[in-house]
């Protein structure tokens, strides 16, 4: 079954992504996703340039060979652009050969570990009420679990909640990075606010999680983490920036809210210390920018050993591909612990066709061989590609600081 073509499909139907389609001598096909949000165009590059190249006559079934033939070929490896490229190849090679086993991946990855998958929403708002308002919502489309982040006062612009109501939140709102201002003590003085206002208007039946967004220093969390305790969040995601491994140490020592971290990490190594110390709880690194399925579930099979579980990053800035192919990890793995689920628009729905569904809060996986989730190439290049770029944060002072 050797790799006759391969290609690179740029399409923005709300948002931009980038799809890899490996086609096989037979016509067999499998696609992968590689969107990194905002340098798009360098994982393009990096694929035509140095990966296309490299997969013509290769083996389509050999996928542990060929992932070790771009992970040490490359030499400089991981980085971010790297792996990206590398989990759209993976992603695709496992699409086709569970194609070619005429199964559905989650089978051929070992079968189910669950009948159904545990997602998460986002629910945000200008203030606390209105956050409260999208909690609401949510719940009564069957949502478990939610995601809360709402404005701060005296903090014009704030991770996570749209600029005006009844907006889709997008991080990525300009072409150029948009700069924002952080307060730290306002944030930390305010936010606890938002969660004991959740349990008192909605108990304790449901799972509240919150994303710091890596905006505090160990010891700012630290203190963050403790103080949200009687709240019995189900995570307090990414409380400060992980390159410093140890700075989650700290943060452990001094709170037992459950820690998840991962989402910007792309290999092994860079959460190694933190499973292995049991520094954290829920690993998020996803498929398509940790290599793909065949790196990620070593880190899964690392996490399980630490009673670490999957957390999967999920936003609209992940294709379709990305989540369907997640959705069968999450039915497989063994130590899964929940999905992250940000609703694609419509018109993506269409040019990315899929078997998956969604309902009473959960997932449930396709039965369709491979990822069951397709490209429509003629209506995906009726929407070109539009450069745009993530926000940058400074401190009020005017310090650059942690977006």
């Amino acid at each position: 079954m050797k790799i006759q073509d391969a290609y690179v499909i740029v399409t923005s139907p709300g948002r931009n992504f980038v799809t890899l389609k490996i086609v096989t001598e037979s016509g067999t096909y499998g696609i992968g996703d590689a969107t990194l949000n905002g340098r798009e165009m360098a994982v393009v590059a990096y694929l035509e340039e140095h990966v296309i190249p490299l997969l013509i006559g290769r083996d389509a079934g050999r996928i542990e060979d060929t992932w070790h033939y771009l992970y040490r070929g490359a030499y400089w490896r991981r980085g971010p652009v790297t792996m990206a490229a590398i989990g759209a190849v993976d992603l695709a090679l496992w699409d086709i050969k569970a194609k070619a086993a005429d199964m559905p991946l989650y089978q051929l990855l070992g079968g189910r570990s669950r009948e159904r998958v545990m997602t998460y929403a986002h629910c945000t708002g200008s203030d606390i009420d209105a956050c409260l308002e999208e909690v609401d919502t949510h719940v009564k489309l069957g949502y478990r679990a939610v995601r809360v982040q709402a404005g701060v006062p005296g903090i014009a612009t704030i991770y996570g909640v749209a600029k005006r109501a009844g907006e889709r939140y997008e991080p990525a709102d300009s072409e150029l990075p948009a700069e924002h201002v952080w307060s730290t003590e306002k944030y930390l003085n305010h936010v606890p606010k938002l969660f004991a206002a959740v349990r008192e208007r909605f108990g304790d039946d449901i799972h509240v999680l919150h994303d710091v967004h890596h905006r505090l220093t160990p010891i700012e969390a630290a203190r963050l983490g403790k103080a949200v305790e009687p709240y019995h969040l189900f995570w307090l995601e990414d409380c400060v920036p992980a390159e410093n491994q140890q700075s989650l140490k700290l943060v452990r020592e001094h709170t037992t809210t459950p820690l998840a971290i991962g989402e910007v990490f792309n290999s092994i190594h860079d959460c190694r210390e933190l499973i292995e110390n049991q520094w954290i709880d829920y690993i998020r690194t996803p498929l398509s920018h940790g290599g793909g399925i065949t790196h990620v579930r070593r880190i899964a099979d690392l996490a399980s050993l630490y009673h670490v579980r999957t957390g999967f990053h999920g936003p609209t800035d992940l294709s379709p591909v990305c989540l369907g192919a997640a959705i069968h990890f999450d039915t497989w793995v063994p130590n899964f612990g929940i999905q992250e689920h940000m609703p694609h628009e419509a018109i993506t729905d269409r040019v990315f066709p899929h078997d998956y569904r969604f309902e009473d809060g959960h997932f449930l996986v396709g039965e369709t061989p491979g990822h069951g989730v397709d490209i429509d190439e003629a209506l995906a290049a009726k929407y070109p590609y539009k450069r745009a770029s993530l926000p940058v944060n400074r401190l009020e002072d005017g310090t650059l600081w942690h977006w």
